[in-house]
């Protein structure tokens, strides 16, 4: 019952075109941001005006990392479509007449948003490695210098399918799609960023931020701390995601429960 829920959900989302249009935007967002951040970040004369300096496998993590920004707030839509398109469509009606047992329901877009995600992580996973790759071999430099690399791909697909969740919790807790992914892009590259720039200047601030979502997030795909900030080690930042996403999909899922959807 609960693998056919599972399809159900897959179905709901692969025979629309939504799917392939975000795929396609992801794959495009993947190789315009790697192959500049790839020519940018292998510029010798970059590295001596901005002062960075990186070790081959941080540069290859960066490089490969550096077009997920976009795969984020595809996911977002992703996890606030989920739930909220139901509610906007009044499908969720006909969603739980099919399915009466709530909980499994919920569940069942849990465990099929972890896989929608991670498929656009392995989409934007293609295009980042397949342009940076060659712009880092063609610049002389190793393309997959260490196990980190790997390491770092297969959190991409992690944290995209992470992000999904959390912002199913979102969509149900803002009923109005609109809204809801206009507050989740706000809160994500807005207000999360002013509050980081704002914290930096305070000790006790900077220990916190470690604990911000987007913070965490790069704790996880390329570790480099702002000066004077420590970050939490790569699998604790997983953690500190896996948190807010446990927490947002399980308060969804205990609303809608309870909730008169009629």
């Amino acid at each position: 019952m609960f693998a056919n829920a599972v399809k159900a959900e897959l179905r709901k989302f692969f025979t629309t075109r939504l799917w392939w249009g975000m795929g396609l935007g992801v794959l495009v967002a993947a190789l315009a941001f790697t192959a500049l951040s790839a020519l940018f970040l292998t510029d010798p004369e970059f590295a001596k005006r901005s002062g960075i300096e990186q070790d081959a496998a941080s540069l290859a993590q960066n490089v490969y990392s550096s077009g997920i920004q976009i795969a984020y707030v595809l996911t977002l839509a992703i996890g606030v479509m989920s739930i909220g398109s139901e509610y906007r469509h009044k499908t969720i009606t006909g969603t739980f007449l099919a399915n009466p047992r709530r909980p499994q329901v919920m569940l069942a877009k849990v465990v099929s948003l972890l896989g929608i995600g991670a498929f656009y992580g392995l989409v934007s996973l293609i295009g980042s490695v397949s342009v940076g790759a060659t712009i880092l071999a063609m610049r002389g430099y190793a393309a997959f210098p260490d196990a980190s690399v790997f390491r770092t791909m297969g959190l991409m697909l992690l944290v995209l399918g992470l992000w999904a969740l959390i912002w199913l919790g979102a969509g149900i807790l803002i009923p109005n799609q609109v809204a809801a992914l206009m507050i989740g892009v706000g809160s994500a590259f807005v207000v999360e960023p002013i509050l980081q720039l704002i914290l930096l200047n305070y000790e006790w601030g900077r220990s916190m931020l470690r604990f911000f979502p987007g913070v965490a997030t790069s704790t996880v795909l390329s570790p480099s701390a702002p000066p004077g900030m420590s970050l939490l080690p790569w699998w604790g930042g997983a953690l500190v995601l896996v948190g807010y996403a446990a927490l947002m999909s399980g308060v969804g899922t205990l609303l809608t429960t309870r909730r008169d959807i009629s």
